[in-house]
């Protein structure tokens, strides 16, 4: 499974510090998942409310 929040964060415009400001992420953490660290459930959903994108378009997987 990946997730997809590099392609998100580009289609957006976002940078890394934005995405800590709109979801309440932290800076290390948003940066870890977008260089291929596993975010937890509540990260996926604080990163979904705050990105406003469903949970599922955070990650690509056949099984959706």
């Amino acid at each position: 499974m990946k997730i997809l929040l590099n392609e998100i964060m580009y289609s957006k415009n976002l940078t890394v510090r934005q995405v800590s400001i709109l979801t309440g992420v932290s800076h290390s953490t948003v940066s870890d998942i977008c260089n291929g660290a596993m975010p937890h459930m509540d990260t996926l959903e604080k990163l979904a409310k705050g990105l406003n994108v469903r949970i599922t378009d955070l990650f690509e997987s056949p099984y959706k």
